[in-house]
This record gives C-alpha cells, structure tokens and sequence, in this order.
C-alpha cells in the first residue's frame, strides 16, 4: 500500500514531540538557527531535513520539485 501524504510541512505538533527527544544542546541550537533566519522552529527543522536529502532544497515542496524535475530530465 502507498501512503499519500497530504500535508508537505511538519505540524507544530510534530516538532514538539520530536523537540521532546532531541539531546539539548541540538535544541539550542536549532533556536539559535531559528531566531538568525526570523522563521519558525518547524520551518528551521524543515529546512535542515531537507537540504540533508538534497542540497538545493530549502523545504519539503523544493525536495519533491527537485526530483521530479530529475526524472523529467531521465
């Protein structure tokens, strides 16, 4: 079965309980990222996952754009 994801961003929801489980110095300084970008926790989380799975990504949508942009190219 394949699972469809309707939503592209993470839920305040999803990042507090994540937060919960980060060691805190990793939640240092992901505030200190947030605050030097002016964005959200959840958009610096975001940003973080998505620039590890592609260098040129800034967000979710800019990962799933790079990619089909490459099969288009195949």
């Amino acid at each position: 079965m394949t699972q469809t994801f309707t939503n592209q961003h993470l839920s305040p929801e999803a990042i507090d309980q994540l937060v919960n489980y980060l060691p805190d110095y990793i939640k240092v300084a992901l505030l200190e990222k947030s605050t030097e970008c002016e964005c959200s926790l959840e958009a610096t989380i975001e940003m973080a996952i998505a620039n590890f799975l592609d260098e040129e990504a800034l967000s979710f949508e800019d990962c799933l754009l790079a990619k089909r942009l490459k099969n288009k190219h195949q």
